[in-house]
């Protein structure tokens, strides 16, 4: 163990950071008891850890830890006077504080609580104010409280502000702070004045006086250079070095770089911000996709106000590892979150086991209908879970109740048995099983065929499945409660994908079963004797596919609209007749303040920008429409010299979007004007729909580039109104951590290429194996330890991912082994057979290539052998 007084400030704060597995340490400082000094060596000094720079939005802080900690030093500010506000505000800080404490309102604990722990000098005389707004915050988590309670700090006068004592010319007593927008003066706890960065020229320090000099300007008589005297050179210089590292972390890109020194003379201070700056900080969080430590509170901090606070003087810690804060999981969108703990290990006894085996083509043909078969039946599982979780409940009408369970159990049991007669057959062919029956095994078209023509009479329930949906759509709209429950079984870990999904399993298992028997009669000579078989099969699910193509289409795009309507809010009726899904991605608009990341979404009749929001909620706030009726589009990157930029000129407005590489810009392009051609062709119906939808969201003049404001789009993000719980793991999320884009034909294809079984995953750090059971569905990979597993362990989105087979000098010496890579983050995987390895990487290509390139084979209409 190093002795801490030998150790730099630099070094001991990063050994802090490492300790608390700390993202965003950047926002963060280490602060002596005695501020007057900057180098301190008393053997029992006390280092407290601190926020040190207090941007403006605490939704640019994008990792929990960081906001819980952020909310410490709040109620440490709270708590010491520092930070000051009017008897309202206080009181529902402190209400916000007691939630996260305690939890939901019990008048008798809460005042005992408030009784045994102060929070705000005034506390006493505000008891009866807090207690009213506690019981206003039942169900609230501790992270929703830390979110309420920067909410409120933040528009306060004294957020973030520490004053440090000054005189004017005339010898009037004040005091300078600095903020992230610039240098603050104040009178008392009252502000008099502020300089923003953009009007300042250059600060400098002589002696104790601290000098603002400022940029001229014609409009103003203010003198351009500005005096104020310290009490000392040292607290001089100590507010320069603060107010020089305000301005590098919030003003600048990238860390600056030092100059050089001079050989002879010196003169003035060689002081230079070092470390990221908060853009760089953002950057990396948003890119890095670090594996995320989750943590918990101790319960009912009763030691002080500022429990939490992290002391760096061998004292134990409060805060914890362990869960995350709200009591969920940590978003997928950051795993695999996969150990060595509870898998199977498998080297390379593993392939002696393997050659036992068949290898005929049609044997891992009929495996993967084995191994997606089971998947499949899972799936329908959710359906039948989702029955007995919901179905007692009286807000499920017995109509819709009728309408799920007649429908969905017949073909439930229908597949159950299926499901053996493939497992028995492949038993059979593997020699594993002891059937008394002699005859050629090695064939799985006639089980194929056998069970096709019994699906076939199912083709009744198939098209029910579709009215299922759409009346539970429509229930769940006429009733919250029944809307709630949906939710809440949404939640759970079995249901892994949106709920509506589900309902469409089945229509997409024909294409799946198509696809088999298409490789499997493209394998088989016509001369094979269980040619006849599958193509006869093929010819039976190929008819059914081509009678329910139609319900498919309309389905999918019915149920990616109800997705997205979770995803986003300030639109009511987005699900509106006649309007068609086409592309979501992320895009920069040109605004007064540069390029601003946004997320669009294109439809056959508008094109809509969201911001993202940080709430409980994770979803994004639409902030304008563009009609696509009369739109025209212009590429402008020679006029603009802003990189894959182009132009929208609407009636109304128009609006310069970047993408992030050309061939993003050649998808959006593309669609885009797709979609107009479209929309001018219809005319009369993208007016009406249009009609419609601007009724329940913001007018388009309302809804201008040139109107919308920082000010809007955080009001937007910060709602104290208690959203409710949702995923953030939706294909929303991963398409703006991971700038791309993904249409409508992605999303088809991706449904249509699933795939399941057996793979070996690498271990990192060593030349070992780890047995997984994994799912490939909707651009994800589900990780599980076996198939009988309810759900899954941990998963991996694939958008934005490349695969490749792996280069000599990765040293990966094994068959069938595919690499799967994203800037730094890089995962090897390896397959059973050549077959498999081909499947694998053929479905994961399906949804990381460009869908461009796949477009022709997305939505044809399927051919009847």
């Amino acid at each position: 163990m190093w002795h801490l007084k030998k150790l730099f400030g630099k070094v001991l704060f990063d050994l802090v950071c490492a300790h608390l597995n700390l993202i965003e340490g950047d926002y963060f400082g280490l602060e002596y008891q005695d501020q007057r000094k900057m180098i301190v060596r008393p053997k029992n000094t006390i280092l407290r850890f601190v926020v040190k720079f207090f941007p403006p939005d605490h939704t640019q802080l994008l990792e929990e830890l960081t906001r819980y900690l952020f909310a410490l030093q709040i109620k440490h500010d709270l708590a010491c006077g520092r930070l000051t506000c009017n008897e309202s505000s206080a009181a529902l800080l402190v209400s916000h504080i007691v939630q996260s404490e305690i939890g939901d309102f019990d008048e008798v604990q809460c005042k005992q609580h408030l009784l045994n722990n102060k929070y705000i000098p005034e506390q006493d005389t505000l008891m009866d104010k807090i207690i009213e707004y506690h019981r206003k915050h039942i169900g609230q988590t501790p992270a929703e409280s830390d979110y309420q309670l920067l909410e409120i700090a933040r528009r306060l006068e004294m957020y973030g502000v520490r004053l440090y004592p000054a005189k004017d010319r005339e010898g009037t007593k004040l005091s300078l702070a600095v903020a992230h927008s610039g240098v603050l003066v104040f009178q008392g706890h009252t502000k008099i004045n502020a300089f923003n960065w953009s009007k300042v020229r250059k600060l400098s320090f002589k002696r104790k006086r601290f000098l603002i000099k400022l940029r001229p300007d014609l409009n103003s008589n203010c003198q351009d250079t500005l005096e104020f005297m310290m009490g000392s050179r040292d607290c001089c210089k100590v507010f320069w070095k603060i107010c020089v590292e305000y301005h590098a972390f919030f003003r600048l890109f990238e860390e600056p770089k030092p100059k050089p020194k001079p050989v002879l003379f010196t003169r003035g201070s060689s002081f230079r911000f070092s470390g990221r700056t908060q853009r760089q900080v953002i950057d990396y969080v948003k890119d890095s996709e670090f594996k995320k430590v989750p943590f918990e509170r101790s319960p009912q901090h009763s030691e002080s106000p500022s429990a939490g606070q992290v002391m760096v003087n061998g004292q134990k810690q409060s805060l914890n590892l362990g869960q995350s804060p709200d009591g969920r999981q940590p978003s997928p969108l950051t795993s695999p979150l996969l150990t060595d703990t509870g898998f199977v290990r498998t080297d390379d006894e593993d392939e002696v086991r393997r050659k036992r085996f068949p290898t005929d083509k049609a044997y891992f043909i009929a495996k993967e209908l084995l191994t997606t078969e089971r998947t499949y039946l899972k799936d329908l599982e959710v359906i039948t879970s989702f029955q007995k979780s919901v179905g007692k409940d009286e807000a499920l009408p017995d109509s819709l109740r009728n309408l799920i369970f007649a429908n969905f159990e017949p073909v439930y049991k229908f597949h159950e048995t299926f499901l053996k007669d493939v497992e028995q057959r492949l038993a059979q062919w593997e020699g594993r099983s002891n059937a008394h029956i002699k005859g050629d095994y090695q064939r799985i078209g006639d089980v194929m065929l056998k069970n096709i023509q019994g699906l076939k009479l199912l083709t009744a329930n198939f098209q029910k499945h579709s009215e299922a949906l759409l009346e539970l759509e429509r229930m769940c709209r006429s009733s919250r409660k029944l809307e709630g429950l949906c939710r809440d079984f949404e939640l759970q870990k079995v249901c892994y994908l949106p709920l509506n999904i589900f309902f469409l399993r089945p229509l997409h298992r024909l294409m799946h079963y198509k696809q088999i028997l298409e490789r499997l009669c493209k394998h088989y000579p016509p001369t094979h004797d269980d040619f006849r078989d599958s193509r006869a099969a093929l010819a039976d699910v190929s008819e059914m596919v081509v009678q329910l193509h139609g319900t498919l289409i309309k389905m999918e795009n019915f149920q990616k609209l109800l997705e997205l309507k979770k995803d986003l809010t300030g639109i009511d009726n987005l699900a509106l007749p006649g309007r068609e899904f086409i592309r979501l991605g992320c895009l920069s608009k040109l605004s007064g303040k540069g390029l601003q990341q946004r997320m669009f979404f294109l439809f056959n009749d508008v094109l809509m920008y969201t911001s993202r929001g940080l709430t409980a909620s994770n979803q994004f706030k639409v902030h304008g429409q563009l009609p696509l009726y009369g739109m025209t589009i212009r590429e402008s990157e020679d006029e603009w010299g802003v990189p894959h930029s182009f132009t929208l000129f609407g009636q109304r407005q128009s609006v310069v979007v970047a993408a992030s590489s050309a061939s993003e810009m050649e998808k959006w392009v593309e669609d885009i004007k797709m979609a107009i051609e479209l929309a001018d062709k219809c005319n009369g119906p993208s007016a009406e729909i249009l009609s419609s939808s601007f009724t329940d969201s913001k007018s388009p003049e309302e809804s201008s580039a040139d109107q919308e404001s920082e000010d809007d789009l955080s009001a937007s993000r910060t709602s104290l109104e208690r959203q409710t719980p949702h995923r953030g793991n939706t294909t929303v999320h991963v398409c703006w951590h991971r700038n791309t884009s993904v249409s409508m034909v992605d999303f088809s294809v991706a449904l249509e290429n699933q795939l399941s079984g057996n793979l070996l995953r690498k271990f990192k750090n060593s030349n070992g194996w780890q047995k997984l059971w994994v799912v490939f569905t909707n651009f994800s990979l589900f990780f599980y330890k076996t198939h009988q597993d309810e759900y899954p362990l941990a998963s991996l989105p694939l958008l934005g991912y490349s695969i490749t087979i792996p280069s000599e000098s990765e040293n990966i010496h094994k068959d069938y082994v595919f690499k799967l890579h994203f800037k730094s983050h890089v995962y090897y995987f390896r397959s059973e057979s050549e077959y498999t390895f081909e499947r694998w990487m053929e479905v994961i290509r399906s949804a990381t290539c460009s869908s461009s390139h796949i477009r022709s084979l997305s939505r044809k209409e399927p051919h009847v052998y």
